[in-house]
């Protein structure tokens, strides 16, 4: 028999409120939520422990959540009211599960391919572009995202839902921009940093050896830092009337412009 709770003000349920709305708590815990089936997939895909699972029987059904048992996992029947409380979205398909954080540290990054292509992303703030560039890497395939001077807790939902769980099965590490030259200079990378000054048009580069491709944020750009480390500073010429894209976009061009690269090589 499954554990039932019907009541919004149950304390393990506020609890979990917390983790949906406070990063701190997240951080605090150690844990965060995920909702929705592909989401919830990719995680176990991606070698993420999870704790508890609650469902709603409306539209997730008991021998759904049963078969997650399997995998050692606490089942817990919730009423309507609770669902509501705890989803962040009103298209969930009645499943939230409790999970484990993952530690992202840049020096247990694992890089599989002796030819890596990595993206780079400088001090991204909106959780929407976080999880575009997660999808760009995803569909890429790249092997790694550095997310450099990170501005936002990668767990929170809105970044959880952009990136399509895509968050759960990227390699992933989080760094001080000072912390990720060095790394990539220590590993012989050809930085490429997206950037006006001194640069030159992105299709004229190689980008055939292992390679870093890094993006500043549609405000500012980056910093001085990445400006002085680059192997070459690199644009995209523009011919309208503005003079920046969507660093989603653009991050987009730059990683499948190398990749044609690497497939034609």
């Amino acid at each position: 028999m499954n554990k039932i709770i019907t009541s919004s003000q149950n304390p393990l349920i506020k609890q979990l409120v917390l983790l949906k709305e406070k990063s701190r708590q997240r951080k605090k815990s150690g844990q965060f939520l995920i909702e929705g089936k592909r989401e919830l997939s990719l995680a176990i895909k991606g070698g993420y422990k999870i704790k508890t699972l609650l469902f709603f029987p409306d539209l997730f059904s008991e021998s759904e959540a049963k078969a997650m048992s399997s995998y050692g996992i606490e089942i817990i029947e919730i009423s309507k009211d609770v669902f509501q409380k705890l989803a962040h979205r009103d298209t969930t398909e009645g499943v939230i599960a409790l999970v484990n954080s993952k530690n992202h540290n840049l020096e247990d990054l694992k890089l599989q391919n002796k030819n890596p292509l990595i993206l780079v992303a400088e001090a991204p703030e909106k959780p929407g572009n976080i999880g575009a560039l997660l999808r760009t890497a995803d569909a890429a395939n790249v092997d790694a995202v550095i997310i450099a001077n990170p501005k936002s807790d990668l767990y929170n939902p809105n970044i959880i839902r952009s990136s399509v769980g895509c968050v759960f099965t990227t390699e992933i590490a989080m760094a001080s921009s000072e912390e990720a030259i060095a790394f990539l200079q220590k590993y012989n990378f050809n930085i490429f940093s997206a950037i006006l000054q001194e640069s030159k048009p992105y299709h004229l580069q190689d980008y055939t050896l292992p390679t870093a491709i890094v993006v500043g944020t549609e405000a500012t750009g980056l910093t001085q830092e990445w400006r002085k480390a680059a192997t070459q500073n690199i644009s995209i010429p523009m011919q309208g009337v503005i003079d920046s894209m969507n660093v989603s976009v653009a991050a987009g061009i730059l990683i499948f412009e190398a990749k044609r690269q690497r497939d034609f090589k």
